[in-house]
């Protein structure tokens, strides 16, 4: 069962990602690169939203309700909450980076599948 820590760790380990508390929303944690927001943890809750395709979103949906949810003010974007307890952790993993994926510069996202790929 992922953590919040853990998958903060996830979020921050990707190129460029940071963390950004934002005051107005109630001291709400989000992750982001270059100022583009992909991730946020649930503040307490055990979720974690994370910016997915309308797509993906269904598909993960119809897969396993339990564990994936249309998220709240995004939801129509196609971003999904994802249930920390239920989740695995290496397909939580997958999520985070396609979350970033989604948002990173392609340029960045390049050089990181270069980097990889070379070791």
């Amino acid at each position: 069962m992922p953590s919040e820590k853990f998958v903060r760790e996830l979020m921050l380990a990707l190129p460029e990602a940071e963390e950004v508390v934002v005051a107005n929303w109630g001291d709400q944690p989000t992750f982001r690169v270059r100022n583009k927001m992909f991730g946020l943890v649930g503040h307490g809750a055990p979720t974690v939203c994370l910016k997915a395709t309308r797509d993906d979103q269904a598909a993960l949906i119809d897969e396993n309700p339990d564990v994936f949810l249309v998220a709240p003010f995004f939801g129509r974007w196609g971003w999904v909450d994802v249930v920390l307890d239920l989740v695995e952790p290496d397909l939580l993993a997958e999520l985070v980076e396609e979350a970033w994926r989604l948002t990173a510069p392609k340029r960045v996202v390049a050089a990181y599948d270069r980097e990889r790929d070379s070791r």
